[in-house]
């Protein structure tokens, strides 16, 4: 073959490449869209425990109505690639400080990715939840949030709105196969920085009053009545505005799901929180905040949004002030 034809047979190729791939219609996809365009997109699922990717999803059967309900996640749509949530953060040092569940290193990350089965291809990532729970969903914005950081632009990652437990009740099958990935090629790119803001930035928005900082955690986190573990201290950084944990995502059935631009508008306005603002958002390590940023950044449309994932952990373990009920 001469180069003429090589030329040629590789512009084929490519465009064939292209053709395979899907189109994004935002960053959230339904189980309708994702069924119908299953094999032009990449399948990402990512969950906390491992196992219940090859378990059995369990349903209760009503004795009179003989109407199925699940009640149990298990299983994954077929073809999907497993992530372990647990794996996706690292372990940094700051000041001398070893902070757990951090943004990790490009390398790092890569490593995590490749080791998935992840390729770069043309075609857009979807991301898969369990989506029994606000916890499960928030996983998936902080993967989104962590491969947009590393370069995938916005047109190419998606999360599947309500996740398994969605895809199950709309009446798709789940496979609880064993997937054994072969090693991956994805590497991060160029990072935006203009979605993260660092432990400084911070410092410099409550300082300037320039910023409008949203705690996602739950509101005894939030008041100081409860505290975790991981953190020195209990309450929330000066002047910030709580977007409780249960207000992120509503339940419908057995699965989460996100809701509309309209419908967040009318919940930021009874947290007195300002959908166009310069915000920041955080929670105890950027997981649950990761679902705030999505719903800030990439459903109200809002680009001066910004995640500390350094969040309270780091904050708080490096000495800086929070505010709590007086005892």
């Amino acid at each position: 073959m001469n180069l003429k034809h090589l030329i040629a047979a590789g512009a084929v190729a490519a465009s064939a490449q292209l053709a395979g791939a899907a189109t994004l219609p935002g960053p959230l996809v339904t189980p309708q869209w994702l069924n119908a365009n299953k094999d032009a997109v990449t399948i990402v699922d990512i969950r906390d425990e491992p196992k219940t990717f090859t378990e059995e999803p369990k349903f209760e059967v009503d004795a009179k109505t003989k109407v199925k309900t699940l009640v149990k996640t298990g299983g994954h749509i077929d073809g999907a690639i497993p992530v372990d949530f647990n794996k996706i953060r690292e372990e940094r040092t700051v000041d001398g400080v070893k902070i757990k569940a951090q943004l990790p290193t490009a390398d790092f990350f890569t490593k995590v990715m490749d080791d998935a089965g992840l390729n770069k291809t043309d075609k857009p990532i979807v991301i898969v939840p369990t989506g029994e729970s606000v916890d499960s969903m928030d996983m998936a914005t902080r993967l989104y949030f962590q491969l947009r950081y590393f370069g995938e632009p916005r047109d190419k990652v998606a999360i599947l709105n309500g996740g398994v437990n969605a895809w199950i009740q709309a009446g798709y099958p789940v496979s609880t196969a064993k997937v054994a990935p072969s090693k991956g090629n994805w590497a991060a790119g160029a990072e935006d920085k203009a979605i993260l803001a660092s432990l400084q930035q911070v410092k410099q928005g409550l300082q300037s009053g320039s910023e409008q900082f949203v705690d996602a955690r739950p509101t005894a986190q939030f008041l100081g009545i409860v505290k975790k573990p991981i953190n020195k201290t209990a309450g929330h950084l000066p002047g910030a505005r709580s977007f409780p944990t249960d207000a992120i995502v509503k339940p419908v059935g057995a699965a989460h799901e996100f809701m509309t631009a309209d419908q967040y508008k009318k919940i930021y306005a009874e947290f007195n929180i300002q959908p166009e603002s310069p915000t920041i958002t955080y929670c105890n390590t950027g997981h649950l905040a990761s679902g705030a940023w999505f719903v800030t950044h990439e459903i109200l449309g809002n680009k001066n949004s910004r995640l500390y994932t350094g969040s309270m952990i780091e904050w708080t373990n490096l000495g800086n002030p929070t505010v709590a009920l007086p005892d």
